[in-house]
């Protein structure tokens, strides 16, 4: 029932249709670059050939573009998480809109996680469709397809279910702008984590890396997108390797075998805190 009423709240506030202009004119934008990319390519003659076998260029237009790609779905699919999530608590108890729903037999927990499953749902196929679109537009323009495609599909979909669960958290303390302003400082402070790293690794600072690791598990939607970078050149090797680590907005790195379990533990401790506040919360 919450997760209908939180649907039908979407529709009504028009989220969904100011979503799919952005999304509609974002597909636009990177069918219309990824075509020019593809033609200076071709008409250089830009390959392992035509570059003395260093660098295959073809790849490295794709591998880019794809990932620059996935850093516009993701943070698209942010918009959308944050436009469901931001003023659930407190916004909608302004409203007189939450009393109403809080009392028994759904309670305060059940209603944060019938918001939290509606958000995460619709942002999560929202940005798997989004994410085949580009692959689609990549694959029929250029010829080239991400060497893994399920992974940094779902990556991106667990992570904006991590931006939801801290929008959610959020709305409990604050009002649904402060709220909005503090989402999107997260996602910033975590793009910026993700560029500490890459200009630590060039650099060899030690203390920037350390400081970009700490930051991206501290908010893991930024771990997931640089792992699902990381995968989608996972069978790359030499020069071309190198090039592609240094992906858009944030360097493609591994994460490793305990990035589920993390994101799953991190989003049951966020959900815990919320529950905790919301119940101490006077309405």
């Amino acid at each position: 029932m919450i997760v209908g009423y939180a649907l039908r709240e979407s529709v009504r506030r028009k989220v969904l249709v100011v979503v799919l202009v952005l999304t509609a004119a974002f597909l636009g934008l990177y069918a219309l670059g990824t075509e020019q990319a593809f033609d200076i390519v071709d008409e250089e003659r830009f390959g392992p050939e035509g570059a003395g076998g260093a660098v295959d260029s073809r790849e490295l237009a794709g591998a880019t573009l794809f990932g620059l790609s996935m850093f516009g779905t993701l943070f698209l699919g942010t918009i959308l998480a944050a436009f469901l999530t931001l003023g659930v608590v407190r916004g909608d108890a302004e409203r007189g809109l939450l009393q109403p729903l809080v009392v028994r037999p759904i309670g305060r927990s059940v209603l944060l996680l019938g918001r939290f499953l509606a958000a995460a749902a619709v942002c999560g196929v929202y940005v798997i469709a989004v994410y085949a679109g580009a692959l689609v537009i990549t694959w029929a323009i250029g010829g080239w397809v991400p060497d893994r495609i399920a992974g940094p599909a779902l990556q991106l979909a667990a992570a904006v279910a991590v931006v939801s669960a801290l929008a959610l958290l959020g709305s409990v303390f604050l009002t649904t702008t402060a709220n909005g302003i503090a989402v999107f400082m997260l996602f910033g402070a975590g793009l910026v984590a993700g560029l500490l790293g890459q200009i630590g690794e060039v650099l060899g600072s030690e203390t920037l890396t350390n400081v970009a690791e700490i930051t991206s598990w501290a908010l893991p939607f930024e771990a997931l997108y640089q792992d699902g970078l990381n995968a989608i050149t996972a069978d790359s090797s030499g020069f071309t390797e190198i090039a592609l680590d240094l992906g858009p907005f944030g360097g493609a790195q591994a994460a490793g075998p305990w990035l589920w379990p993390w994101t799953l533990a991190y989003l049951a401790l966020v959900g815990l805190l919320a529950v905790a506040a919301f119940r101490r919360k006077d309405l």
